[in-house]
């Protein structure tokens, strides 16, 4: 695992000094997918990051995954994460031989939430820049959401929002991180599934996503499955859901990442 930043690590403080990390999963591919696991900003679910990412590099995508900020941090240090480890990759995309304009953001449940968050998000001002890494561009080329966490309001995931936001919020940052609300005619595509018995996620999380992306007309591929429960991950016990996987890959070529 390679550090993200070499210096100063934003909103780090003496008594949470958690290093963030990046590990790589190279392959024979023109893109690569930068991965973020799921667990409610807690913790960091391995089904949803090394796991996701040995399928990838099996299946010939070179794959990142990202050790993010959780609590007891909070917002905006998971999206300084996030922001940081697309930059990573474009800077070091020679090593590996990728496309620096082939550069894919996926998450799972919260994951998915920081996800969709550097993708509605990477035009602000969230941290001061470095070092060099820090002057490349942290839009992702796509977003792959995987039974994500997407509102904050009526639809949320309690645990998530306490994690990243704490117990009184502001209406503001509610809003803020609710993203489809945040959704413009520059967010990148998306790849989206979930199933509608989540009972954890509630599936109009990812309808709402898609529905602000057809709302500016942003090509997306959406899969909404009738049985699961929530954090499937590559959902091996389930054949019928576990057809995503194979969607996945059928869109990456399609959209030139093989």
């Amino acid at each position: 695992m390679a550090n993200l930043w070499d210096e100063k690590i934003p909103y780090n403080d003496e008594k949470n000094d958690f290093v963030p990390g990046i590990t790589a999963y190279p392959a024979q591919s023109k893109g690569a997918v930068a991965i973020f696991p799921g667990g409610g900003y807690g913790m960091k679910a391995n089904h949803e990051g090394q796991v996701i990412a040995e399928w990838l590099q099996s299946s010939g995508i070179t794959a990142f995954v990202v050790d993010y900020r959780v609590a007891p941090y909070k917002h905006p240090a998971e999206l300084s994460d996030a922001m940081r480890a697309i930059k990573w990759i474009r800077f070091y995309a020679d090593k590996y031989c990728i496309d620096r304009d082939k550069i894919a953001v996926m998450g799972f449940s919260a994951g998915g939430h920081l996800a969709g968050s550097v993708s509605v998000h990477y035009d602000k001002d969230i941290y001061p820049e470095t070092d060099r890494i820090d002057k490349e561009s942290c839009k992702p080329n796509a977003s792959i959401l995987c039974y994500p966490v997407i509102d904050l309001g009526n639809y949320r995931h309690d645990g998530s929002k306490f994690n990243l936001l704490g117990e009184r919020a502001p209406e503001r940052l509610v809003d803020f991180m609710s993203l489809h609300k945040q959704v413009n005619e520059n967010t990148p595509e998306a790849f989206l599934w979930h199933t509608s018995t989540d009972q954890a996620v509630p599936v109009m999380n990812t309808l709402l996503y898609a529905q602000a992306l057809s709302a500016e007309s942003i090509p997306y591929e959406l899969h909404i499955y009738p049985v699961g429960e929530h954090g499937l991950g590559l959902a091996p016990d389930i054949p019928y859901v576990a057809k995503w996987k194979n969607d996945l890959l059928d869109w990456l070529k399609l959209k030139g990442w093989k």
